[in-house]
């Protein structure tokens, strides 16, 4: 399946119809779905969506009321999902924060399910994994997240500077 054709086309009915609204994420690629903030009780639905891995990149006390990555973590597990906190600001980016979520996208063993404040930080570090672990082009990130309402374009420095440094 080519980067961004969604997922939910492939998904039955009955799923598409109640819970998690399909379009409240947005399918980067095959095995890849990002989105704004998760909430506890969307875990079970998630998890009926055939994903496997939830990456959480959002800090605790980011906003006022968000749900914490404790709280987070047990209703991810409880609905049969893994669970990974890589909390990110654009600030705290580093070549060890790519690595890891590359290592964690890499260790789920099918889709995963990725999400921050507004999912454009997720979108990112997929882009990321994908320059510098897979060889993809900024070009083709940039476009598949862009497909999916993600503006990157302003990125395409960080993107070769990290693929730059995570070559060796």
């Amino acid at each position: 399946m080519p980067l961004g054709e969604p997922l939910v086309g492939r998904l039955p009915n009955s799923i598409k119809a109640g819970g998690l609204n399909p379009m409240d994420f947005k399918q980067i690629s095959e095995n890849y779905a990002a989105k704004g903030q998760v909430l506890q009780q969307e875990m079970s639905e998630i998890a009926g969506l055939g994903f496997k891995l939830i990456i959480n990149n959002r800090p605790d006390g980011e906003e006022m009321g968000q749900p914490e990555d404790a709280e987070l973590k047990a209703a991810a597990e409880a609905a049969g999902l893994s669970y990974v906190f890589i909390p990110i600001t654009l600030p705290t980016l580093s070549p060890e924060l790519v690595t890891q979520h590359h290592a964690a996208m890499e260790a789920a063993g099918g889709p995963v399910f990725a999400f921050c404040r507004s999912g454009t930080r997720s979108t990112i570090l997929w882009a990321l994994t994908q320059v510098c672990f897979h060889g993809k082009s900024i070009a083709e990130v940039t476009s598949a997240a862009a497909r999916e309402g993600y503006d990157l374009s302003g990125m395409a420095p960080l993107l070769e500077g990290y693929r730059e440094a995570l070559a060796g």
